[in-house]
């Protein structure tokens, strides 16, 4: 796979780095980051980051730093479906540490793995500001609330059905 934005990309990230100060190009970093991750397959692995490191014109290491720090960025190949289950406070009081082992052992992964038929990553995640509907995960831009292994079975369900 090349690692390279094509022209309209590439004029995209011209635009983005426009809208901070001269000499602030790093701060278009965050923006190019998920324009990278979904141009090249759903994660950042080092020639991705050593590529937008380029372009910004910035030093590598300043990508993988921001890169390792953020939990919405891939490091490694994630599933189709990713379940970012919260693990902060609210979520773990109301159960979010059952819903973790539950869909370890339903899917037959851990944190951090993903399903041999590439369809799930299971993830664990800090706050997603939804305390109020612990416990919660994150599903692609959709939240999932109030969360039991019932629920649970229904979003794998959906999902699989989605993907055939």
């Amino acid at each position: 796979m090349s690692v390279e934005f094509s022209k309209e990309k590439l004029a995209e990230v011209a635009e983005i780095v426009k809208r901070y100060p001269e000499g602030r190009h790093k701060s278009a970093l965050l923006p190019v980051l998920h324009m990278a991750q979904q141009e090249f397959g759903g994660w950042l692995d080092v020639p991705v980051m050593d590529y937008v490191a380029s372009v910004l014109k910035i030093e590598p290491i300043e990508v993988y730093e921001v890169a390792s720090f953020y939990s919405m960025f891939n490091l490694s190949p994630v599933g189709k479906y990713m379940f970012e289950v919260c693990q902060t406070g609210p979520c773990m009081i109301n159960g979010s540490d059952n819903i973790i082992a539950y869909i370890k052992e339903k899917l037959n992964i851990g944190v951090g793995e993903t399903t041999a038929d590439g369809m799930f990553t299971l993830k664990t995640v800090e706050c997603l500001g939804a305390c109020g509907y612990a416990p919660m995960m994150q599903l692609g831009k959709h939240y999932r609330e109030h969360l039991t292994k019932e629920k649970v079975d229904a979003i794998i369900e959906e999902c699989r059905a989605k993907a055939n």
